[in-house]
């Protein structure tokens, strides 16, 4: 716990408004798609993050530390912050900063032969939110890359 706090009060404004960020678009975007269909969310988000861009190129925030705020943010959404929350906060968030990724969300059959899918982000080839042990038994059916 007192770890926890420390690493948090070592955090730059830029680095816990990166933070804040990530708690309130996990809460926010899984509520959205408890309420309203997938596309018009997808939409919606769309719009946003062309008007969300930083322009303060004095707080670099990483890739690294983008994947971290949210694994961290998850723990304290309300329920559960699954995959697909994860992975559009992180699309989001990405963006916001200039970071150019591929969202994908792909489905896979399991072994009691039921559909399974999955959603995650790559960035320069490697996965940063949604990372799985068996990640490439998932066929990506859609993915969406943001330059």
């Amino acid at each position: 716990m007192m770890r926890r706090l420390n690493r948090l009060l070592k955090l730059s404004g830029s680095e816990f408004r990166v933070l804040l960020f990530a708690c309130l678009l996990l809460n926010g975007i899984r509520l959205a798609l408890f309420l309203f269909p997938f596309n018009s969310i997808r939409q919606r988000l769309t719009q946003f993050s062309t008007v969300w861009i930083c322009q303060d190129e004095n707080s670099p925030i990483s890739v690294r530390f983008i994947g971290w705020a949210i694994h961290i943010a998850g723990r304290y959404t309300l329920g559960t912050a699954k995959c697909l929350v994860r992975a559009l906060t992180a699309q989001l968030l990405l963006t916001r900063y200039g970071y150019p990724h591929q969202l994908h969300i792909g489905v896979a059959k399991s072994a009691a032969d039921t559909l399974e899918a999955h959603a995650w982000i790559e960035y320069q080839g490697r996965v940063i939110v949604g990372q799985l042990n068996d990640l490439s038994r998932f066929k990506s059916l859609a993915s969406e890359g943001i330059k």
